[in-house]
């Protein structure tokens, strides 16, 4: 067989389809410093500016209101938001339209850190942080990533990768590295290993 029958002959690999880049976790997991890095990357946030920075989050949260009724069938502005960012948080992933396709950057935090972090939140607002004990609260934390784990292993149209936390913190360089790997290498890496900033790693277990 000739070499140009051969180059014939192979399958072409299909292009990626485009995709909605959606940063997850746990409320305090680092959600809103990855949403800043993609911003500072090169990749444009779905946000509506609503909730502002605080001192529980001085550089913002990066969020979009309607997310929150995505349970409630809200759906129509996923279609708006492939090719660019949003922050969904664990409990409500199950509930994006399954006719698009996902990157999902989960963000993982130690549990204690994010427990101790929310109760500090809790504090500054006035409501009352002890409702129930910090081992109940472990428990259904851990028993609720373990579902979101084994649903996202069985959504074919959504690609995962983890970042713990404490890792992008030590080692940004690192980490946005991966980062542009998992979202087609087109970011730049250096402006979004600038945005870690260590100093707001408050809550260290």
């Amino acid at each position: 067989m000739s070499i140009l029958k051969r180059l014939l002959g192979r399958k072409t690999a299909s292009p990626a389809r485009p995709f909605v880049t959606v940063v997850s976790g746990l409320p305090r997991s680092g959600t809103s410093m990855m949403m800043k890095m993609l911003d500072a990357g090169g990749v444009p946030p779905i946000i509506d500016n609503i909730r502002t920075a605080d001192e529980d989050n001085p550089k913002g949260y990066y969020e979009f209101e309607r997310v929150k009724a995505l349970d409630k069938g809200d759906t129509a502005w996923v279609a708006d938001a492939v090719g660019k960012s949003v922050k969904v948080i664990s409990a409500l992933l199950r509930h994006l339209p399954s006719d698009y396709e996902y990157r999902v950057v989960f963000m993982r935090r130690r549990l204690e850190e994010s427990i101790e972090s929310q109760k500090k939140m809790l504090v500054r607002r006035g409501e009352d942080p002890d409702k129930i004990s910090d081992e109940e609260v472990l428990t259904l934390l851990q028993k609720h990533l373990d579902m979101v784990d084994q649903w996202l292993a069985r959504q074919p149209n959504i690609r995962t990768l983890d970042i713990p936390y404490h890792e992008m913190i030590a080692h940004p360089s690192e980490g946005a590295a991966r980062l542009n790997g998992f979202l087609g290498g087109d970011l730049d890496v250096a402006a979004m290993a600038r945005v870690v900033d260590e100093s707001l790693y408050r809550n260290r277990a």
